[in-house]
């Protein structure tokens, strides 16, 4: 690997780590913090993050259409379930230890799928449709409650909920890829950011101290914001396949940094989970990377050119994002994307 690649790699897991910072920061925050001024706060600073490096970096470069009437349904759709997922994942968080909460993020990534086929028909392949049932055996094993009779987390049900949500959120944003991501990145994390904001004060929530208040929109900042910008920099090296690959540590990386900060026991449920989690992880990564690659052409002539929306199958964990947009499985550089614009040599048949 030549020295720019490395340094995509490195700006690759860090946009991973930052965003595994998400659930234990956030747990340690709801302490002092209520659930739904804590969704507000996180969002808010994620909006206010992203619209200043959209000033400073995006502003010159993004040059696609802006929204128009006719997509205000779906950016509605997305804002309003922005509002409810991030709100039940506080929720959830509260009774949820960290490292669960880490590990169950993954569920968005049957959610996503699951969704896209009842909905637009999208085909699954053979390894997602593995990985589909991996993620959610390790996503109920996650949820049950030891005992002697079977019953389920209050607090996981409401993170995968939250999964959902974002699931949902993710099939909405499919229709508006052409259009300005910057601006539809802004607009969620600035409107469901107050929106979260209203529901705060209506369900009796205040401000908490200013100095949680700077520490809720740092963080919101830091693991959605800033991973963002570091995963668009990755992205522009390595392409969307290695990129979302390397990405895909995040979540384990939360369990890491979440058993670091509240030293919890890791009973034998959670090893269990932890493991068929890994194995789901993977074969959602190689399903990305195989379908990225699988392009083929007759050696006629050959010569360099850029593919803007190269298709492929890809698997949202986030997604970090949760403040990014996107074509299905359509690809297009954007702010947190699952989307690339390559160049590279290859053949074409006359």
């Amino acid at each position: 690997m030549n020295k720019t690649g490395t340094i995509a790699t490195g700006y690759a897991f860090l946009a991973a780590a930052l965003y595994a910072l998400n659930a234990p920061l956030s747990k340690a925050l709801l302490q002092v913090v209520s659930p739904a001024m804590m969704a507000a706060l996180l969002y808010l600073g994620a909006g206010v993050g992203i619209g200043l490096l959209y000033l400073v970096r995006f502003r010159k470069t993004e040059h696609k259409s802006r929204l128009t009437k006719q997509e205000m349904p779906f950016v509605l759709g997305m804002i309003l379930l922005d509002i409810a997922a991030p709100i039940l994942l506080m929720l959830g968080l509260q009774r949820a230890s960290a490292e669960s909460a880490a590990l169950l993020g993954n569920f968005e990534i049957v959610a996503t799928s699951i969704i896209a086929l009842a909905l637009f028909s999208e085909k699954i392949s053979k390894k997602l449709w593995i990985a589909i049932a991996l993620i959610t055996v390790s996503s109920v094993i996650l949820s049950i409650k030891p005992g002697q009779t079977i019953s389920f987390s209050v607090g996981s049900l409401l993170i995968l909920a939250a999964c959902a949500c974002w699931g949902l959120e993710n099939n909405c944003t499919r229709k508006l890829s052409s259009k300005n991501t910057a601006q539809i990145v802004i607009l969620k994390g600035v409107f469901s950011g107050l929106g979260s904001l209203i529901v705060a004060f209506l369900i009796g929530e205040s401000f908490p101290a200013l100095r949680y208040i700077g520490a809720a929109m740092l963080l919101g900042f830091a693991a959605y914001g800033l991973s963002i910008f570091f995963y668009i920099r990755a992205q522009r090296d390595l392409g969307a396949a290695k990129t979302s690959a390397y990405y895909a540590v995040a979540p384990f990386l939360g369990v890491i940094f979440s058993w670091l900060l509240f030293r919890d026991r890791l009973e034998l449920q959670f090893i269990v989970a932890l493991a068929i989690m890994i194995l789901g992880t993977y074969f959602s990564i190689t399903d990305t990377i195989v379908l990225q690659h699988t392009h083929s052409h007759v050696h006629l002539h050959t010569h360099e050119h850029r593919h803007d929306g190269l298709t492929h199958t890809h698997a949202h964990t986030h997604e970090h994002t949760h403040l990014h947009a996107h074509e299905g499985a359509k690809e297009e550089e954007h702010l947190h994307s699952h989307i690339a614009q390559e160049s590279h040599d290859h053949t074409h048949e006359a």
